[in-house]
C-alpha cells in the first residue's frame, strides 16, 4: 500500500517474536491506520517551536484544555489563553503576536495536516520556500527531498500523492531514480546495472517496468545520469559520483606525467645514513618505497598491519624535507591523522582540515583549497586511504598543483570506505599507477600474536591463541557473552586502564551483543549513575561518547571519540583530545553517540 507517513496513529494487532538478526520484533498480523485527530495535528504544530512562548508542555496543556478549537480560540478569544495554568498577559500577547505573523506557516501546516502529512515539517517547508510553500507542494513536490534537511523521497512522494500527482508521472519516476541511486551510493557503490535499477525502481513506485525505463532513457539522454557500457552491462550513474570517477582517473594521470623529479645525488647513500642515524635496517621493499617516492608523481605504498609502512613512510618524509621539500600529512579521520603524526613525528591534518573544508552548500562538500587555490606543497602524504571515498578523492586531487608528488598508504585489505567507492583498491587495479607493496613482516619491534593473526585470518588460516595479547573466551549464548565482556572490562577499569585505553567492538547493532544494547549495560557497570547525576537524552558525565557525522564549523569527524566533561539538560561538553574540547546544544546531541562498544565498520 502507500507508505505510512510520520505521526500517523496505527493501531497494530500481533505478538511480539524474538528475530535470529535483530533481536525482539513487533509482528503485525492487522493493522489499521485511523487519521490524525486535527487535535493532535494541532499539538504538534504548537509544539514545533515556530510560536514564541510555546514549547511542547505547554502545547499540551492548551490542547487538553480547548483541544480542536485551540488555534480558533488563539485567533478569535485570545484572553482565554489565561485558563491554562503558565499563561499570564505577557505570553498571551506574545503568543498573540507571534501567531498573527505565522499565518502563513498556519497555512502549509493545515495543508500537511489535511493531506495526512504531519505539520511537523511545516517548519522547514515555510524556512526554505516563504509564501510559496504551498505551490511548491502542489507543483513541484519532489524539490522538497533535494532541498530541505530531513526530508526524503518518501515523505516527498507522500505529499506529491497527497496532491494528486499520478503515480506514473515523469517527474515521481525521475525523483523515485535518484532517491534509487542515493540508496546505492549510500551502501557503497557508485553505479548500478540498468535492468537492476529499473526493477528496483518500479517496485518501490508500483508501476511497470517500461514506464521506468521511457524515464531513464529520457534522463541518461539530458545528460540528467550517466550510463556507460561496461563489459556487457550498461551502468547508471548519478551525475556526481560519474564526474568524481572520471576526473580522478584523469587527474592521477596528469599528476603522474607533471611530477618534476626530486635529484637526489645518491639515494642508496641518504637511506644509508638515515638507517645509521635512527639504527633501522629497512628491508628491500621499504626502500625501494623511498627510490620510487623520488622519482614518481604518484606512488601507492600498501601492506598489512606490522609490514613496516610507517617505518618506511618516516624514511621518505626524513629524507625529502632534509632536501629542503615542503610535505603535507593528512589521513581521512582525526584518529588517523593523530596517529600518523604521533608515528612519524610530523604535524599531520585530516583531509578535510588540510583542504579547508566550508560545510555543505546544496549538499555538496565545498572546499577552500581546489583548482583556483591549490595546496602549496611538493609532496602531499595521504595515510589510511582504503577509508577515502571517490568524492573526497576527487576534492583532494583538484587541490593538487600538476608538478607535485603524492604518496597514497593504505591496506588494501581493510574495509573499504562508508562512502561510494573502493578507490584504493581500483587505483591498484588499473596497474597504471606505481605500487609498492610491503608483504614482510617485521618481528624485531616486537608486533606480537595480533599482526600475526590478522595475516592469517586474510590468508585462511585459523589464528592462534597461544599468546597474552590475544585470547579467545568461548560464550554458550548472547547474553553469556555479553556478560562476560562487561565483567571483562570492569575488571579492566578496576585495574587502572581507562576508558579511552579499552574498545569493545561488535559486528551487529541489535540483540545483546549488538552495539546497542552493549552501550547501555557497559554504561551502568563502568560510569553508573549516581543520585544526583543529570542524564540527558541517555547521556551522563563522564560517558565515553562518538561523533557520529563531520562538522566543519566543530572540526569534529566521523569516528571522533571523546569524554563527556559537563552536562545539563540544555547543553553537553565533549573533549576530544588535549586541545580540542566542543559543546553541544540539545539539538546537536543527535551527532553523537555512546562508544563503549561500536560496530566493526
Amino acid at each position: 500500500g502507500a507508505a505510512p507517513l510520520v505521526w500517523q496513529e496505527v493501531h497494530l494487532t500481533g505478538s511480539w517474536i524474538t528475530h535470529p538478526r535483530f533481536g525482539r520484533q513487533f509482528q503485525a498480523t492487522r493493522m489499521r491506520v485511523s487519521a490524525p485527530t486535527s487535535a493532535a495535528g494541532i499539538e504538534r504544530f504548537l509544539a514545533s517551536g515556530t510560536i514564541d512562548g510555546v514549547g511542547p508542555a505547554m502545547a499540551r496543556r492548551i490542547v487538553e484544555r480547548f483541544g480542536a478549537e485551540s488555534l480558533q480560540i488563539i485567533e478569535r478569544a485570545p484572553s482565554r489563553l489565561r485558563e491554562v495554568a503558565g499563561i499570564g498577559p505577557k505570553t498571551v500577547e506574545k503568543i498573540v503576536a507571534s501567531y498573527m505573523r505565522q499565518s502563513e506557516l498556519r497555512d502549509i501546516m493545515l495543508w500537511l495536516e489535511e493531506h495526512g502529512v504531519t505539520g511537523a515539517y511545516a517548519a522547514r517547508i515555510f524556512k526554505e520556500y516563504g509564501s510559496l510553500a504551498i505551490e511548491v507542494m502542489e507543483k513541484a513536490p519532489y524539490r522538497l527531498a533535494q532541498e530541505i534537511d530531513g526530508i526524503g523521497f518518501i515523505t516527498a512522494d507522500a505529499i506529491a500523492i497527497a496532491a494528486g500527482w499520478e503515480k506514473n508521472s515523469s517527474e515521481r519516476i525521475a525523483a523515485g531514480l535518484s532517491y534509487e541511486l542515493s540508496q546505492i551510493s549510500s551502501g557503497g557503490h557508485c553505479c548500478i546495472p540498468e535492468n537492476m535499477l529499473a526493477d528496483r525502481a518500479a517496485q518501490r513506485l508500483g508501476i511497470t517496468r517500461s514506464e521506468v525505463m521511457e524515464t531513464l532513457s529520457r534522463a541518461v539522454k539530458m545528460s540528467r545520469l550517466y550510463a556507460v557500457d561496461e563489459m556487457g552491462e550498461r551502468l547508471i550513474y548519478a551525475p556526481q559520483l560519474y564526474k568524481a570517477e572520471e576526473e580522478t582517473a584523469q587527474l592521477l594521470r596528469i599528476l603522474q606525467r607533471r611530477a618534476e623529479r626530486i635529484y637526489v645525488d645518491d639515494t642508496t647513500a641518504l637511506v644509508a645514513a638515515w638507517e645509521k642515524e635512527h639504527g633501522v635496517r629497512l628491508a628491500p621493499a621499504q626502500r625501494e618505497a623511498v627510490h620510487a617516492a623520488l622519482e614518481h608523481g604518484v606512488l601507492v605504498l600498501t601492506g598489512g598491519p606490522g609490514t613496516g609502512k610507517t617505518t618506511a613512510l618516516r624514511s621518505i618524509i626524513d629524507i625529502l624535507s632534509e632536501q629542503g621539500l615542503e610535505i603535507l600529512l593528512a589521513a581521512p579521520t582525526g584518529r588517523a591523522a593523530k596517529r600518523l603524526a604521533e608515528a612519524t613525528g610530523y604535524p599531520a591534518a585530516t583531509v578535510h582540515r588540510m583542504l579547508e573544508a566550508q560545510g555543505r552548500e546544496d549538499g555538496e562538500m565545498r572546499f577552500a583549497r581546489d583548482a583556483e587555490t591549490q595546496l602549496e606543497a611538493d609532496i602531499i602524504i595521504v595515510d589510511e586511504v582504503s577509508m577515502m571515498d571517490i568524492v573526497l578523492m576527487q576534492h583532494l586531487l583538484v587541490a593538487v598543483l600538476p608538478g607535485a608528488h603524492v604518496i597514497f598508504v593504505g591496506d588494501v585489505d581493510q574495509l573499504p570506505a562508508v562512502g561510494p567507492g573502493s578507490v584504493l583498491k581500483d587505483i591498484l587495479r588499473s596497474g597504471v599507477i606505481p605500487s609498492v607493496r610491503l608483504t614482510e613482516i617485521f618481528r624485531q619491534n616486537n608486533t606480537g600474536t595480533i599482526v600475526l593473526n590478522a595475516h592469517a585470518i586474510n590468508a585462511g588460516r585459523v589464528p592462534s591463541f597461544t599468546e597474552a595479547d590475544f585470547s579467545f573466551i568461548p560464550a554458550v549464548s548472547n547474553e553469556d557473552a555479553a556478560g562476560q565482556i562487561v565483567a571483562l572490562c570492569s575488571q579492566f577499569m578496576r585495574e587502572g586502564i581507562s576508558l579511552m585505553d579499552m574498545q569493545v567492538l561488535s559486528p551487529m547493532r541489535r540483540e545483546a551483543c549488538g552495539v546497542d544494547m552493549l552501550n547501555r549495560s557497559l554504561q551502568s557497570a563502568l560510569n553508573p549513575r549516581t543520585a544526583n547525576d543529570v542524564e540527558t537524552a541517555g547521556f551522563r558525565l563522564g560517558d565515553k561518547v562518538m561523533q557520529t557525522r563531520n562538522d566543519y564549523t566543530k572540526n569534529v569527524f566521523n569516528g571522533d571519540i571523546g569524554i563527556v566533561v559537563r552536562i545539563d539538560t540544555e547543553h553537553m561538553d565533549v573533549q576530544f583530545s588535549d586541545d580540542l574540547e566542543v559543546s553541544y546544544a540539545r539539538d546537536e546531541f543527535g551527532a553523537l553517540t555512546l562508544a563503549y562498544a561500536m560496530s566493526v565498520h
